[in-house]
């Protein structure tokens, strides 16, 4: 049985390599065509619903984070995660304030900052641990309702908010543009939130520098590179579908 067990784990390694090499090729090709280098962008690997084995071996194949979307499901995973040097973890779905307080020396950035409210708890809480942490702006691209973010017209105002928060440092923005069935019909969105960052970045204070721009999922984010992202979210094209 244990034989088994380590037979099947090591095959599983292996796929999630040769997957994680396939994302580093579509990577490497779309940061081609931006003029850029493939190592202005930044791969997390989203490990939502898979176990910390499967984390553990792509941390072992070199991803350097891996975000996941809940709260809970991070705090049950982590004590089985081997973080190497410079690896870490980031919060990437919605948080609710009353969980801050649970992963905010857990994780080195949380990617889904969309309210004052929000903003405020964790810089209550990041100043209680005597952190600073750094968030990325979620802005809702798309207008769904069914999601979390910030309306581009209210992003100005909650970045100027942020700005007076001395425990968190806003990195830049994050988008989960609307699915489309056509690859090419998500560009416009990507072209927008690139346009936003852009028009923010020369805004910066002390605490608002516009560095990262998260958008791109297993999908699409080879659209998303070509059309700015600096960093990409991919879970399904490393890990398989859940």
């Amino acid at each position: 049985m244990t034989e088994n067990c380590s037979s099947e784990q090591t095959a599983r390694a292996q796929e999630i390599a040769r997957n994680l090499d396939a994302v580093r090729a579509r990577i490497e090709q779309a940061a081609r065509v931006s003029g850029r280098s493939a190592d202005a962008v930044t791969l997390v690997a989203v490990t939502k619903t898979m176990p910390a084995s499967d984390v553990n071996a792509a941390l072992v194949h070199g991803v350097r984070v891996f975000g996941e979307n809940r709260v809970q499901e991070l705090l049950g995973k982590l004590p089985d995660i081997r973080l190497g040097e410079g690896q870490c973890a980031h919060l990437i779905g919605h948080l609710q304030t009353n969980k801050v307080r649970q992963v905010i020396d857990k994780v080195a950035m949380i990617q889904s900052v969309d309210s004052v409210h929000l903003a405020e708890e964790i810089d209550k809480q990041a100043a209680k641990r005597g952190l600073r942490m750094d968030v990325l702006i979620e802005v809702n691209i798309g207008g769904e309702e069914a999601k979390s973010g910030v309306p581009p017209q209210d992003l100005p105002a909650l970045l100027e908010a942020a700005a007076g928060f001395p425990h968190l440092r806003v990195c830049g923005l994050m988008a989960v543009p609307p699915v489309c069935a056509d690859k090419e019909a998500v560009r416009p969105y990507f072209r927008a939130m690139r346009k936003l960052f852009i028009d923010i970045a020369p805004k910066k204070s002390d605490n608002v520098s516009m560095h990262i721009l998260s958008m791109g999922m297993s999908g699409d984010f080879d659209i998303a590179i070509e059309e700015g992202s600096t960093m990409v979210r991919v879970g399904t094209a490393i890990f398989g579908r859940r």
